[in-house]
């Protein structure tokens, strides 16, 4: 009994954090408002009534570190590790002063171990446009840090594995450990739990990352983990919106669609996602996935206003920030060209655009839409509001 009056206090936390980001989106475009981000001091770090149209671009940017190396270049995932990028150098340091970011996701090539990893991160907290620190930590095959031999840390087998026990407990308490180390090595987001519903079985994406084919089973199991991380202290993140776990194409490599209406999606793929919104969830990942019964036409999820605006955030209600998955997959790469996607996301109501290829070209891009009217200002100002609003409460 302690224990479940402990989680509804922790969901009653992270429903408080959330309205406090709903509470400065609804502030709409007035840009005379007071500082959104404050140390505990009270002293400003973060004010957008003083930010430049570049600096509020740059909050809704979360990149890789070699987005920031404009040496670096890569077409293929396999090609990144040879890169050795594991510390800040100095031409990230010069590209960052024309070009702040938001936040920054590193991946398992990015650490070796403790020690870099500690001065990795100390390095990019001094940033232009003050990062969050963001990694894939989901347990089992996605773990960046517990599958490097380097690091002491508990192992899992997999979600499916956990939601074997039946006991939504077990989600929590692996979220917690997970949570606790990810927040003792430096990061603020963590993009887990998967709340896909693995109902494919030809999904070579999800598969075991998910806790079952049963959207209630599913959904018992994403609160109990979104809990452990907030008692952890680390933001989740639902993943992969609007669920990916009836598709069977890989969105790494190229186009990939559902084909069921909303109303079947309603039955079963936001079941988890609406039990995760409810209980406070402050950021849900988009999926490349096009839902054409729903949509109408063929574009991901990531670039549809139908999907995030009319059901993620109207229907659903959802008030957090909307992240993109990684921008530089082959679902978008091979449809879209890269400063084309990160626009048309940003105006189809993303609020964090992750991953963009060429970033520095795209960054561009988008200030000049948003100078030449195509993005409102306003249309920023809402994202940005909403994550600096995060970057109080972490």
């Amino acid at each position: 009994m302690a224990n479940g009056l402990y989680r509804a206090l922790r969901v009653s936390k992270i429903t408080i954090a959330v309205a406090s980001i709903a509470l400065l989106a609804a502030c709409g475009d007035d840009s005379s408002s007071g500082p959104a981000h404050s140390t505990s001091s009270g002293t400003s770090t973060l004010d957008i009534s003083k930010m430049s149209i570049r600096e509020k671009v740059g909050q809704m940017f979360f990149v890789r570190p070699e987005a920031l190396d404009t040496s670096i270049h890569w077409n293929e995932y396999a090609e990144l590790p040879d890169y050795k990028l594991q510390h800040v150098n100095k031409t990230i340091l010069a590209v960052n002063k024309d070009y702040p970011v938001g936040g920054m996701i590193l991946y398992a090539h990015n650490i070796v171990d403790e020690a870099q990893l500690g001065e990795f991160i100390a390095e990019i907290r001094t940033l232009n446009g003050s990062p969050l620190l963001a990694i894939d930590e989901e347990g089992g095959r996605i773990a960046r840090i517990a599958n490097n031999e380097n690091f002491n840390v508990p192992k899992y087998e997999s979600m499916a594995a956990i939601a074997e026990s039946g006991d939504p407990s077990e989600a929590y308490k692996a979220a917690f450990t997970i949570g606790s180390y990810v927040k003792e090595y430096g990061f603020d987001i963590d993009y887990a739990p998967v709340a896909d519903v693995n109902t494919n079985p030809e999904n070579i994406v999800i598969g075991p990352r998910a806790f079952s084919d049963d959207p209630e089973t599913a959904a018992e199991f994403v609160v109990s983990y979104l809990n452990g991380l907030d008692s952890a202290g680390v933001i989740g993140t639902l993943k992969h919106f609007p669920g990916h776990g009836d598709v069977k194409t890989d969105t790494h490599s190229g186009y990939a669609e559902t084909n069921k209406t909303w109303e079947e999606m309603l039955e079963c793929e936001m079941i988890p996602f609406k039990a995760g919104i409810e209980a406070g969830a402050q950021m849900i990942m988009t999926a490349h996935i096009a839902a054409p019964k729903v949509t109408g036409d063929d574009l991901p999820a990531t670039l549809s206003s139908v999907i995030l605006q009319d059901k993620l955030r109207g229907e659903l209600g959802f008030k957090g920030i909307i992240v993109t998955d990684a921008m530089d997959m082959g679902a978008i790469t091979t449809q879209f060209g890269n400063a084309e996607a990160a626009i048309k996301s940003i105006q189809a109501g993303v609020d964090v655009v992750l991953c963009s290829k060429d970033f520095t070209q795209v960054f561009d891009a988008v200030v000049n839409a948003v100078e030449k009217g195509d993005i409102k200002e306003s249309r920023i100002d809402e994202s940005v509001k909403r994550i600096l609003a995060l970057k109080t409460t972490k």
